[in-house]
């Protein structure tokens, strides 16, 4: 290769964005625990139904930080009745740049939730166990998944929606033609 060659492509290579991804800082944005049957319910043989709620929401701070807030609500309710519920905010700061599109939404919807679950899933152990109930260790999510899964929805409902206005279309054209 000639040196103006070698030249160029390191031209080109330092052009292009250099791709970055640093975990600022890691921190629990709001929390509470509710036990509204107690002290009755430690009375009962614990056989609760348990129903988690996860979420996830973005703020961009600037041009290359965003937070990223991970929403955990557990419900317990044994016989009906609420035990306890437990909402747990935890959220991060990332520094994100050079990383645009799909490539970001999917940072954004993984890779953050993934870093920010296991302090969640402590804090709310932490917040069972001294509301004086069993321990609750949650089950790793897969957040791969749950992103593909919300990605398939959304193209489901563009497409139901887009058959609709056709439909809908067709409709007015038919109407348009009676009279």
């Amino acid at each position: 290769m000639a040196e103006s060659e070698v030249d160029a492509a390191a031209g080109a290579a330092d052009a292009a964005p250099k791709q970055q991804f640093v975990t600022q800082r890691i921190y629990i944005k709001d929390v509470s625990f509710e036990s509204p049957a107690s002290p009755q319910i430690f009375q009962s043989n614990w056989q609760p139904a348990v129903n988690v709620d996860l979420n996830t929401k973005t703020n961009r701070i600037d041009d290359s930080n965003v937070e990223v807030i991970l929403s955990i609500t557990i419900t317990a309710k044994q016989n009906d009745e609420t035990a306890f519920i437990c909402e747990v905010h935890q959220a991060g700061v990332f520094l994100i740049s050079g990383v645009e599109g799909e490539n970001l939404r999917r940072i954004l919807g993984t890779v953050c939730p993934n870093i920010l679950f296991p302090y969640a899933r402590e804090t709310i152990d932490n917040l069972v166990v001294k509301g004086s109930y069993p321990a609750l260790m949650m089950a790793p999510v897969n957040f791969d998944a749950l992103y593909a899964e919300a990605l398939r929805q959304a193209s489901e409902q563009v497409q139901n929606a887009a058959a609709a206005g056709v439909a809908a279309e067709e409709a007015a054209v038919g109407d348009e033609t009676i009279n």
